[in-house]
C-alpha cells in the first residue's frame, strides 16, 4: 500500500530523523509502506514483495515504532489537525467492541463468548472517525472496559455524551461516568427496568458510525485475525489501520 505525497508530508515530521553516524538508514516512507502492505494483505512478513525494504527491517522498525509510542503520537497529531480544520464533532462519542480471534495465543488473549482471542475496543466521533483504541482479552464484559478505553483517547477531553448499545446499560457505569460529567446513553436490556427516556435515546440511532468504523478496520486483514503474539504489536496494527482512515480525510 502506497501513501500519496500529501499524506506522507503530514506524517513525515513525526518520524525520528536518522542518526548522523552508522549504517545508512532505510527510508521511513518505504518501510511504512511495507508495513502497511502486511497490514492490508494479512500476509506473512517474509512474503513482503521485493519493492519494499527487507522484511526483517520492516518488522524491526514496526516494533520500534510500537514500543516508542510513535503510533500514539501520530494518531494524536492527526486528530489535532482535523480538530483545527473543523472536520470532527467531539460533543458525543460512540463506543463498541469487536472480537479478534487469536488461536496462536499471546498476551491479552483468553477465552470469551466467541472463542479464544482478544477484544478491540473503539470510540468514534459523530462522523465515525476513531477517537480511542484499546485492546483487552476476550473474556471481560465491555461495560468494564469503558474507562480504560476513554483513557486511550488521542489526547482529547472527554465528551458530554457517550453512546453505546445494550451492553452498556448499567446503573453503576451511569453513576461513574456522571461523576466525570459524561452522560451514558444506552438502550435498556430486555430484562431490566426502563431507566432512560426517549429523547436521549434518539441519539442511539446514530450508533451505526462505530459499527461502520469496525467495517473499515476489518478491510485490513491483519486486524481481522490476530497473528501477533504480543498485545502491543496487535494494537499497533489496529492503530496503523486507524492512521490510514484518518489520512483519508486530508
Amino acid at each position: 500500500m502506497e501513501l500519496t505525497e500529501p499524506q506522507w508530508k503530514i506524517v513525515e515530521p513525526l518520524f525520528p530523523p536518522p542518526k548522523a553516524t552508522g549504517r545508512p538508514r532505510r527510508d521511513d516512507r518505504l518501510v511504512l509502506e511495507g508495513v502497511l502492505w502486511v497490514l492490508r494483505t494479512g500476509a506473512r512478513w517474509k512474503d513482503l514483495p521485493g519493492r519494499f525494504p527487507p522484511y526483517q527491517t520492516c518488522h524491526r522498525r514496526f516494533q520500534q515504532w510500537v514500543r516508542s509510542g510513535l503510533l500514539d503520537r501520530v494518531l494524536q497529531a492527526l486528530y489535532e489537525d482535523l480538530v483545527e480544520r473543523g472536520q470532527v464533532k467531539l460533543d458525543e462519542w460512540f463506543i463498541d467492541g469487536s472480537f479478534g480471534p487469536g488461536e496462536r495465543g499471546g498476551s491479552a488473549v483468553n477465552y470469551g463468548p466467541r472463542g479464544k482471542g482478544s477484544k478491540v475496543m473503539a470510540i468514534t466521533d459523530r462522523h465515525g472517525l476513531p477517537v480511542a483504541l484499546h485492546l483487552a482479552p476476550a473474556a471481560p464484559h465491555e461495560v468494564t472496559l469503558v474507562h480504560s478505553t476513554l483513557d486511550a483517547a488521542f489526547g482529547l477531553d472527554h465528551p458530554a455524551r457517550l453512546i453505546g448499545d445494550t451492553a452498556y446499560d448499567s446503573d453503576l457505569l451511569d453513576q461513574q461516568l456522571a461523576r466525570e460529567g459524561i452522560e451514558m446513553i444506552a438502550r435498556n436490556r430486555k430484562n431490566r427496568t426502563k431507566t432512560q427516556d426517549g429523547r436521549p435515546l434518539r441519539r442511539a440511532k446514530r450508533r451505526f458510525v462505530v459499527e461502520r468504523l469496525f467495517a473499515w478496520l476489518q478491510r485490513f486483514r491483519r486486524v481481522v485475525v490476530r497473528y501477533e503474539r504480543f498485545a502491543e504489536n496487535y494494537l499497533g496494527m489496529v492503530q496503523l489501520a486507524a492512521m490510514v482512515i484518518l489520512l483519508r480525510q486530508f
